[in-house]
């Protein structure tokens, strides 16, 4: 249970239960595909690039498979819809589903992995492929400016990585806010050398994704403890 402000009530459960899979090792049949509903197919078919599509593939019949494991249903019955946006409450807001015991989750894929958190609580998670340093240069300006402070005190060779690590914070943040990128990435502070300034009332942290990927978390708590699985339940 949550209160008004989207904040977790003492008591409830603070494990996130996290599974970090690689998509070029699971494949996806036509059983796989029968659990998808119409909406899902039709955004996997606007992808030009196979792995694309097939990691987008992956990552939807693994959250059905996960959420229908947890709730005891059929992954093709599940129905998924959107909260109300808290900054205009417009029903796009975190992804929910249509019948749930307050079970809330987020999903994430990017550079051929496939992140999906569930928690008890407002959750949201994130991985992407580190970027190349022309492309950390170009996102620094929109960054927070005590976190491109921080980010320009790293070695130019570790400043990928580093902005990778700092940019899946903001959007776990972003996205179990419900806001995603709508609101600023300069608004909020989710940089490593002062973690009290990081938005109060969420618990952030990074995740083990490899050498050439980053990933994190973000739980509407004061604490989190994650569970991370690399294969399928």
């Amino acid at each position: 249970m949550t209160n008004g402000g989207g904040q977790v009530e003492a008591g409830v459960e603070r494990t996130v239960e996290l599974w970090l899979l690689d998509a070029a090792e699971l494949a996806v049949g036509p059983a796989e595909l029968g659990s998808l509903d119409a909406e899902e197919r039709r955004r996997a078919g606007r992808f030009v690039r196979d792995a694309d599509r097939h990691c987008y593939l992956v990552a939807h019949v693994a959250l059905r498979r996960v959420l229908g494991r947890r709730l005891a249903v059929d992954p093709a019955a599940l129905v998924f819809g959107r909260e109300p946006c808290p900054d205009c409450a417009e029903p796009h807001g975190r992804p929910r589903l249509a019948d749930t015991d307050g079970t809330h989750f987020s999903l994430s894929h990017g550079g051929g992995l496939v992140l999906i958190g569930v928690a008890a609580a407002p959750v949201g998670v994130d991985v992407e492929p580190h970027p190349g340093a022309d492309s950390v240069e170009v996102l620094a300006g929109v960054l927070h400016p005590a976190e491109q402070t921080e980010l320009a005190a790293v070695p130019a060779a570790d400043r990928p990585g580093a902005f990778a690590r700092l940019w899946t914070r903001k959007e776990a943040y972003l996205k179990g806010l419900g806001i995603g990128l709508g609101r600023p990435p300069a608004a909020d502070y989710l940089g490593t050398a002062d973690p009290a300034r990081r938005p109060p009332g969420w618990a952030v942290a990074d995740l083990p994704a490899g050498p050439r990927h980053a990933a994190a978390l973000a739980l509407a708590a004061p604490s989190a403890t994650p569970r991370l699985h690399r294969a399928l339940p």
